[in-house]
């Protein structure tokens, strides 16, 4: 069994060419023995931006606090604390904070994906 404060977990910061203040940390994972997903906690800071991606495996995810918007094909959808998002296989997603606090957002996806 583990048990760990998320903070506790390294950061890592995700970038790419459209990312911006975007950390996350791989909270259980292969290295503690879990054979079939991984949970990490992504943080994005205000203002920042998880740009239209997609990946061939599902996730889901729990919005822990701060306030965002996710795109759903031609609309923004406002989450909050308590919202649980299911993003399917090969689903376009982007995420954005629109709050003044860190958007937290607990995410678990199949050991078939990449940890960060």
């Amino acid at each position: 069994m583990k048990i760990i404060h998320y903070h506790d977990a390294p950061a890592r910061e995700l970038t790419s060419a459209a990312m911006r203040g975007v950390t996350g940390r791989v909270v259980i994972g292969a290295a503690d023995g879990a054979d079939n997903f991984c949970m990490r906690i992504i943080e994005v800071a205000p203002g920042g931006v998880i740009p239209p991606h997609r990946h061939p495996w599902e996730h889901e995810q729990f919005v822990h606090a701060g306030q965002g918007r996710v795109r759903q094909g031609d609309r923004w959808i406002h989450i909050g604390p308590g919202n649980c998002l299911f993003v399917p296989a090969d689903t376009e997603h982007h995420v954005e904070n629109s709050g003044s606090e860190p958007l937290i957002i607990v995410c678990l996806v199949p050991n078939s994906a990449p940890e960060l």
